[in-house]
């Protein structure tokens, strides 16, 4: 068995399907970890899923969460598929090996209040670029958008006749998602002083930048969304995908469409979307908890 590199082919396969830089590496690690524990005598074909549970109970002595260990067995059955597809094996193992079961636990929204404190407000002062930070808020809550999708936009996917932008999802799927007045403000207002920040150096066609003229990262997007979320006074949780979830609870609230949810949310499957139903109710069991005189 020569596990290194037909692992370094199945990442290679990932890379070239567009998948997320974290679930790449999150899979050679794990992938990594199952050849050292399979050991060099092994071969993908008398791998079963007998071996394939001990692997999993060697990850739960060694420590890991059952979120990680489930991430683990993702990967074996995803690589036992692209094996399956070259004509390695026959048979995919780790169907066989039941995934962890995993509490279910609903993230916390920050409600359409809490959202218009912070979008309404002048960008707090540890804002390094005010501008440009207010586009990222926008963009990620007035779209419902990816950090990864953010970051790729380019100056030229912005459609301003139509008042959409044209952005790239998982597995290359493209699709356009509309913006409204608050997002196109702030595009009039960040495109000048990209402007000047870039200048005629390092040009890039990257919607947003850094200061130093350069695109900016999924990582970057991430810190400064949680420095402005907590100078605003909202959970120091609040990442990116906090504010996509806020987008989706927010239109259910409203009384959107779940099938238009998923269309603008890019969701290849409805029971994805169905999550912010489950959202949803939680806050309408809060609301009725709170205000009706039956419930206290």
């Amino acid at each position: 068995m020569r596990p290194e590199k037909d692992i370094a082919r199945f990442l290679k396969s990932l890379r070239e399907k567009n998948a997320s830089g974290h679930t790449i590496r999150a899979y050679s690690n794990d992938l990594g970890r199952f050849a050292e524990y399979a050991g060099a005598a092994a071969t993908w074909k008398t791998i079963d899923h007998v071996r394939i549970r001990g692997f999993l109970s060697h990850l739960y002595e060694k420590g890991l969460s059952k979120t990680s260990v489930a991430r683990s067995l993702a990967a074996l059955r995803s690589l036992y598929r692209w094996l399956a597809q070259e004509g390695v094996v026959e048979q995919n193992p780790a169907l066989l090996v039941s995934t962890p079961k995993l509490p279910k636990k609903l993230p916390r929204v920050p409600t359409i209040e809490e959202m218009n404190t912070v979008l309404d407000s002048a960008m707090p002062e540890c804002a390094s670029w005010p501008e440009r930070d207010r586009l990222i808020l926008e963009l990620l809550y007035g779209c419902g958008i990816r950090n990864s999708e953010l970051v790729g936009i380019q100056l030229d996917d912005v459609r301003w006749s139509n008042e959409a932008i044209l952005v790239r999802g998982k597995g290359k799927k493209e699709r356009y998602v509309p913006f409204g007045d608050a997002v196109r403000a702030a595009l009039d207002a960040y495109l000048p002083t990209r402007q000047k920040v870039q200048g005629k150096k390092n040009a890039t066609r990257a919607l947003l930048v850094s200061l130093r003229g350069t695109p900016l990262t999924t990582r970057s997007v991430g810190r400064i969304v949680k420095r402005i979320a907590v100078a605003r006074g909202l959970s120091p949780d609040v990442h990116p995908h906090t504010l996509r979830h806020a987008f989706g609870t927010h239109l259910l609230e409203e009384g959107a469409d779940l099938r238009a949810i998923q269309e603008l949310l890019g969701h290849e499957r409805l029971s994805t979307t169905q999550r912010y139903t489950q959202l949803s109710m939680k806050h309408v069991l809060q609301v009725y908890d709170q205000t009706h005189p039956r419930a206290k």
